[in-house]
Parts: structure tokens; C-alpha cells; sequence
């Protein structure tokens, strides 16, 4: 199998090991016994009965390389994927112009290099820039490879997400793994997200995750979830995985910041019919770029949160009313049923005090 850190290969010499080390960079990963990356074939040991050398795929430096990625210089890196299902009964409006907005945002006010921003979306040409599953994983490899401390890094997904059962290593609380949807069909467990995102991630390292989808509270398996009180106070929540599952990263800190729960969907093509968005990306862009000085996490997810309720259509409904009847409806309407916007970390911290930067 393959170092989710440097991309080696390594062997696993004890049948019923759940980790091994990579003797070249130290670190860790996670066996997986099912080829849950997507990237580690089975070696064919003949062909045709000709007893040909075994074939395996290219280590992830070689692959990188093939599929043409950006060269990174610099500490700021980003990929932003948008998938739009074009031609299928779950089109959705909003994922072009999801990634459009964000890498407007990253450039313009977070001084993020074009070259150091990868994109896939189902518009795309180029065969290794469509929002395939291979090719998802891959740039998500792209992402963290070599990274080193001071690096900031930003993964934006916009499209379907969905829950599965948990059949593989039991580590969900509620029995359910989170996905997100590619082009060509199927699924992307969290389990897959956090191996290939979360666990390489060095000391000094920071990852931002920012996932509009239906059901993405934890789809990369933090194991520290915040969330506002109705007073504006955060209270962390410890989603550890059930079975002690190693889910953090080599010494680096990964923060996601979701579009609902994961019993919640979310909206998709709002604003107007020239450009519609996601809520959710909509609503993070908006908070950010327009804040006067760097926000506290608080004070973003604040934001992001008034700014859904706004452009619910609940509410719009209600502005159009006589103001008594307005107050009222406010006081017997439950708004429960809006998406809420999630954060979760790989660690703790003061969310009062600490500023939102992409450095």
C-alpha cells in the first residue's frame, strides 16, 4: 500500500496490522483492507497465464506529475472542486459558480497565487480535471503533498453528499459514514477524506475545509465538533470515533467548516437565476470577503449562519408581512428545519479569541 504522508510504497509484513509506518518520512497510515483510496490496484502476477511481472500503478509524485497538476511555490495552496452532474435528473445549478466565487475570494483578499489553485469541475477539458472519484482523490494528494510548516491549504467542495452504512471499521456513532458524490457515480467515504486530507498534514500545517453538501456535519471525521448555543456561546462536542480509530493529523490542525448537519440537506442555487449558488458557499463568501478585519471563527460562523436565515425562503416570506404580523409569525414559527452550518477541528481551541486567516 501507499504512504498517506509521501506517497512511498510499503508492506505490510503483519497480516492483521491496522497501521504501518513509512521508513522514508515516519509517518503513519491507516491499513486499509478493502482499497479504500481507490488508488492501490491489485498486482496482477500473470497475464494471460504468461506469468508476466506484476503491474501496480505509478506512487503519487509520479501520478501528480502525469496528470499535469500545478507546481506549487509558496506556502498557500487550494483546491476547489464544483460538480454539477450536468444531464442527469440531480443537476444542480449552483457548483460552477461555487468554485468561481471562491477562487475570487482566495485571490483577491487571501493573496492566493492562480498557479496555486487547482480546479476541477465537470466543464473542464481536461480529462484529469473532471470531478471523477480517481481524480478527486489524486487532487487531494496534490494538495497535501509536501507540505511543510507554515503552509496554508484550502479543499472546497461543492455538490451532492450523502450517508452510507458503516461497514467497514465501525467507527461512526450513528452507523453511517458521510460521502461526497463525483461525476462519474458512486461515493467518497469520510474515511477516504480524512486519509487523504486530514492524517498527512504536518506540524504548522493548517487546513481549511469548506463542503457545501447535503449531510457533510463530519465528512472529514473530526473528532472535535463546535457549535453555537442559542446565547452565541460555543460548546465543542467530542465525536472521537467509536472504536478508537486514529483520525488526526501528523502534528498539523484541519478545521472544516459544513453546510448542514448530517441529517440535514442543503440548499443549492440561491441568489438570482444569472448566478446562482450554493447557500452555504454563498454565504462563507460573503462573510469573509466583506468582513472589515480577520473575524474570530465565532463571529464567521455568526455570519454565515444570519446570512442563510436571510436568505431563507421562510424568511423572505415573513419580511413581506405587516410588521405585527411579522413579530408573531417569528415567535411561532420553528426555524429548526434551516440548515445549520457546521465547524469541526482535529483540535480544540478558543474559537472566541482566534481569528480566521488563510495565511
Amino acid at each position: 500500500m501507499e504512504c498517506a504522508q509521501c506517497g512511498a510504497w510499503l508492506s505490510v509484513v503483519q497480516p492483521r496490522a491496522g497501521s504501518v509506518q513509512c521508513a522514508h518520512c515516519r509517518g503513519v497510515t491507516r491499513v486499509q483492507r478493502h482499497g479504500v483510496m481507490g488508488f492501490v490496484t491489485d498486482a496482477i502476477a500473470h497475464i494471460a497465464g504468461g506469468g508476466a511481472r506484476a503491474k501496480v500503478r505509478p506512487a503519487a509524485p509520479a501520478r501528480i506529475r502525469e496528470a499535469g497538476y500545478p507546481i506549487v511555490h509558496g506556502h498557500k495552496r487550494a483546491l476547489l472542486v464544483g460538480v454539477k452532474y450536468t444531464g442527469t435528473d440531480g443537476e444542480l445549478s449552483g457548483p460552477i459558480n461555487d468554485v468561481k466565487g471562491m477562487s475570487f475570494l482566495l485571490t483577491q483578499k487571501y493573496g492566493f497565487p492562480n498557479q496555486c489553485i487547482l480546479t476541477l469541475t465537470d466543464e473542464e477539458c481536461d480529462p484529469y480535471r473532471t470531478p471523477t472519484r480517481y481524480n478527486i482523490l489524486l487532487a487531494m494528494r496534490w494538495l497535501v503533498y509536501g507540505c511543510r510548516s507554515g503552509d496554508s491549504l484550502v479543499f472546497h467542495f461543492s455538490g451532492h453528499g450523502g450517508q452510507v452504512r458503516d461497514e467497514d471499521d465501525g467507527d461512526e456513532l450513528d452507523g453511517k459514514d458521510e460521502t461526497i458524490c463525483p461525476v462519474d457515480g458512486g461515493y467518497i467515504r469520510d474515511d477516504e477524506i480524512n486519509e487523504a486530507l486530514v492524517r498527512p498534514l504536518v506540524h504548522g500545517v493548517t487546513l481549511h475545509a469548506i463542503i457545501d453538501a447535503c449531510h457533510s456535519g463530519t465528512v472529514l471525521d473530526l473528532p472535535n465538533l463546535c457549535k453555537l448555543k442559542k446565547n452565541g456561546q460555543p460548546k465543542w462536542e467530542n465525536h472521537s470515533p467509536a472504536n478508537g480509530a486514529w483520525k488526526n493529523p501528523s502534528g498539523g490542525q484541519a478545521i472544516l467548516i459544513s453546510g448542514c448537519t448530517d441529517s440535514q440537506l442543503s440548499t443549492d442555487g440561491i441568489r438570482d437565476e444569472q448566478l446562482p449558488m450554493g447557500l452555504l458557499t454563498y454565504s462563507f463568501v460573503t462573510a469573509a470577503f466583506f468582513a472589515q478585519q480577520s473575524p474570530t471563527y465565532v463571529q464567521l460562523l455568526a455570519t454565515i449562519k444570519a446570512i442563510i436565515l436571510e436568505r431563507n425562503a421562510d424568511r423572505r416570506i415573513i419580511r413581506k408581512l405587516p410588521a405585527p404580523l411579522s413579530s408573531l409569525v417569528r415567535k411561532v414559527v420553528n426555524f429548526s428545519g434551516v440548515q445549520e452550518p457546521q465547524l469541526s477541528s482535529s483540535h480544540k481551541f478558543d474559537v472566541n479569541r482566534e481569528h480566521f486567516v488563510l495565511e
